[in-house]
């Protein structure tokens, strides 16, 4: 991972840092290798959210501890700690009659699924054949280089 200070923070403002737990108000943007935004929360109202609680992946956390109320920094990371390589095997056939409903979405679309133990995840629907559908359980980012910027406006 690679960082770079946007800018810095005034002599002047708070010294709060964050912390694992912490309690804050920023804004965030993941940038993709094309330069096409996955998400921002920049030109609209910030995020708040408490460090730990799920809110934010947890490799995005890491790159918040330590930052300066008022700061605003950009993080570079590689697929491994971002959202992780590509597994081919994560690419799945899966019987339509498993499936617990029809599938009328096209390729491209996230179909929820919950296991026996009553987790769900997601997975994306690349194709649909007569008796099957193919989909792949990857991260929508995962083998991709990202840049994550965040802006910190409130340590609470």
């Amino acid at each position: 991972m690679s960082a770079v200070e946007i800018n810095a923070a005034p002599q002047d403002a708070a010294t709060r840092t964050v912390a694992a737990g912490s309690y804050l108000t920023l804004r965030y943007r993941v940038v993709l290798p094309d330069g096409s935004e996955a998400v921002s929360t920049f030109g609209m109202n910030p995020a708040t959210l408490m460090l730990g609680s799920g809110q934010l992946a947890e490799n995005l956390e890491q790159c918040l501890i330590g930052m300066r109320q008022g700061q605003r920094q950009a993080y570079t990371l590689e697929p491994e700690a971002a959202f992780g390589v590509r597994n081919p095997e994560l690419v799945r056939r899966v019987a339509l009659a498993a499936l617990p409903r029809e599938i009328d979405e096209e390729a491209g679309s996230r179909i929820a699924f919950t296991d026996a133990s009553g987790a769900q995840f997601a997975g994306t629907l690349v194709e649909k054949g007569e008796d099957d559908a193919l989909f792949d359980f990857n991260h929508p980012l995962a083998g991709l280089t990202i840049v994550f910027e965040a802006e910190i406006l409130a340590v609470m």
